[in-house]
This record gives structure tokens, C-alpha cells and sequence, in this order.
């Protein structure tokens, strides 16, 4: 019988990244998540498939996640977050899908959302704890449910035109609304977590 698998398909200029120097990338994804990587490197093509020693099929999801999110421009320290963290997300905004395919809008936002030296991505990161990478035509996130939230609703200010100065105030709120409830559910006793 078969064994499940799944397929994506990533850039060829990141094939090298999922790879990584001496095929240690890809065997640390293939050794922690129970699958085995087939790469066609004139393509792009990467199929995933489940080994026998893989005791659950959902990770094939999670594998493809991990090749998407090296194949939009994550760096795969950061990628593996996927794999660490059962709560983080991906989620990809295709710029193409707001703007077109015109070049120029398209370089003008992802310099906006990048901001001068990575200022503004760097700010998203530190204030949401979410990963972002500006790549090709998309703008990815990797974070947490209530920090995709945020990151993504910065992301969208900036595409709609707002003033970067905006989205920081709006992050550095939404920064202190998080730290709140997160301290909030620390001091509850915990017979009032169960009503």
C-alpha cells in the first residue's frame, strides 16, 4: 500500500535554503516530522510522503507548511516554528490579489511594509512575537493566533496607506492589550477558569 503524501511546489532560488548546507535542512525536516522529501530541483516540485515510523498523517500538513514557508522567503530557523510550536499559523496575503500585477505598486508596498533598513517588519515582529517575510509577490506571517491577528491587521493598515506612525501606535496598544490578558489569565484562580 501507498503511503500518503502530498505535494507543493516553492521557487527554485529556495530550493538551496530547503536544502541547506550538506542536506542538514532537509533531514532535520524529513528526521522530526517522519516523512521523506523528494525535491526536483528544475522545478521546484517537492512531494512529501509519510514514512511507515510516522504514527500520525496530520504532519504531512505540517511538513508542507514548513516547505511553504522556506519557499516564501523564511529562513528555516524560522520556518521550524511551525514544527515547535503547535499554535503557530502560516498564512500568506498575495499582494497580486490587492494590487495586480503591477510591478511598481507592488515594490512600492513591500517597501512600505519592510520600511527603511526593515525598520517597520522588525517593529511588527518585536510588537506581535510574529515572524514576517516580504518575498516575490506575498507577504507571510508566522505567529500565534491572537499575534497573526495583530500582525496581519499592521500588514493591512500599511497596504490601505496608513501612516507607519499609525500602525506603531496601533501596535504598541495592541502590544499592551495582549500583555493584559495574558496577565489576566495568570492571576485567576483556577476554579474560576473552569465556570
Amino acid at each position: 500500500m501507498a503511503q500518503p503524501s502530498t505535494f507543493v511546489r516553492i521557487p527554485k532560488d529556495r530550493i538551496g535554503a530547503l536544502i541547506g548546507p550538506e542536506g542538514r535542512i532537509k533531514e532535520r525536516i524529513e528526521k522530526q516530522l517522519r516523512i521523506e522529501m523528494s525535491i526536483d530541483s528544475e522545478t521546484g516540485d517537492v512531494t512529501l510522503t509519510l514514512t511507515p515510523k510516522a504514527e500520525d498523517p496530520s504532519v504531512l500538513f505540517r511538513a508542507k507548511e514548513v516547505v511553504t514557508a522556506v519557499g516564501r522567503g523564511f529562513a528555516p530557523d524560522r520556518a521550524f516554528r511551525l514544527i515547535q510550536d503547535e499554535d503557530a499559523l502560516l498564512e500568506i496575503i498575495d499582494l497580486r490579489e490587492i494590487f495586480g500585477r503591477s510591478l511598481s505598486d507592488l515594490e512600492r508596498v513591500k517597501g512600505r511594509i519592510i520600511g527603511q533598513g526593515g525598520k517597520t517588519r522588525r517593529i511588527i515582529e518585536e510588537f506581535t512575537d510574529a515572524d514576517v517575510s516580504v518575498y516575490g509577490h506575498t507577504v507571510s506571517i508566522i505567529a500565534d493566533a491572537d499575534e497573526m491577528d495583530i500582525a496581519r491587521e499592521a500588514i493591512q493598515m500599511l497596504l490601505k496607506g496608513r501612516q507607519h506612525s499609525s500602525v506603531y501606535r496601533f501596535l504598541h496598544r495592541k502590544r499592551r492589550e495582549l500583555k493584559k490578558k495574558k496577565l489576566e489569565l495568570w492571576e485567576k484562580p483556577p476554579e474560576e477558569m473552569l465556570k
